[in-house]
This record gives structure tokens, sequence and C-alpha cells, in this order.
């Protein structure tokens, strides 16, 4: 399984790029986001991978960050939602905006992805509500349902716990949560979060 690619950029367009490695180019296909972040033609690059076997061959995908490899991962295993279309998804939004889509359960926005039509997006969100935390949802848990507000810290605890868990690391929560209104919710405090990762990047 190859995890990353490092090494000088021999190809790029809109759709994928190569880096070649030890003598041997390497071919992945990309998000927008990665594609504008990956530099230019005879530079070094660093991208991390995901290779996807299918019946008439294996396709390599790169990701200019883990947490863009995350969401890749988390949208495959979706119903009927495939590589390529996670990809139109990934080069849409980001996956701060994703996380926030499918925590407010927004379908009708990853709808404006080329290709996602409302079932899938439906779906999208159905299927991932969990695994981006449930501290989004109402869920009936004392500790981070929507109606709980702490007065000794802990929703500021669990909100950066949440991030921890989206991928984030432990600085940039909390740094992040800081900014935020901490007498709301855990809920609240993390879509608020959620709200300026995405407005940084």
């Amino acid at each position: 399984m190859i995890y990353s690619l490092s090494g000088e950029v021999i190809f790029k367009d809109h759709i994928c790029g190569v880096i070649e490695c030890g003598g041997v180019g390497y071919r992945f296909l990309a998000s927008g986001k990665t594609l504008a972040c990956l530099a230019d033609k005879g530079n070094k690059a660093f991208v991390y991978t995901y290779m996807h076997f299918k019946q008439d061959g294996v396709d390599l995908f790169g990701f200019s960050d883990e947490k863009e490899l995350q969401m890749f991962k988390d949208l495959i295993s979706v119903s009927n939602v495939g590589p390529k279309l996670a990809i139109a998804i990934l080069s849409t939004f980001t996956a701060e905006q994703i996380i926030s889509h499918i925590a407010n359960g927004e379908a009708k926005e990853i709808t404006r992805a080329p290709g996602v039509g409302l079932k899938s997006a439906q779906r999208i969100v159905l299927e991932l509500k969990d695994k981006v935390g449930s501290a989004i949802f109402d869920t009936g848990n004392d500790t981070v349902g929507a109606s709980s507000v702490s007065t000794d810290g802990s929703a500021v605890k669990d909100a950066i716990s949440a991030l921890v868990q989206f991928g984030y690391s432990l600085s940039e929560a909390t740094a992040t949560v800081r900014k935020c209104d901490t007498g709301k919710t855990t809920s609240d405090i993390i879509k608020q979060a959620l709200s300026l990762l995405s407005t940084n990047i």
C-alpha cells in the first residue's frame, strides 16, 4: 500500500498530478484543492495517497493533508459514492465545509458538487452524521446533547475533543474553541469552531 509520495513534480493538470520517486513517476488523481496546492513542475512536493482497487486496475488518489484524506475515506464508505464522486465533492468543498453541511443536515448544499444528486447527498448526511462526531447532533446524551450547557468547562472540553476526532491537532482545536462563545452548548461551540476553521483555509 502506498501511503504517500515525496519527490519531483513532473506533470500536473486540473485532474491529476505525477510525482517522480526513485526514478518512477506515480500518477494520482486529486481534488482541485490539492492540485492548486501542488508545487509546479520541476519542484519538490509531498502528498498523502489512497489506492483504490477495481476490476480493471488500480487508481491512486492524492491529498494535500490528512483531513482531506480522511474525508475522502468517509465519503467512499457511503453507499454508491465512488472515489471520483468523492473527489468531485472535495473539489467543491473543503473538509470543514463538508463536515458543517453534514452536521446541519444540509443535503441540498452538497448537491452543488458536480454529479451529486439529492439522494446521494441525503445518503452522505445520513450515513456520515455519526462519523463526523455525535456531539454535533442531539442524540440524547446529557454530556454532548444540544440541550447541554456547562458551567464547569465540560462543553469546551467536549468541543475540543470532537475537533481532535475530526483530525485537528490539540493546539489548533484549543486555539479555535477559545475564539468561540464558550457559554453556548457543545453543539453550538463545535459549529462555530468549524465555521472559523473553514474561513481560515
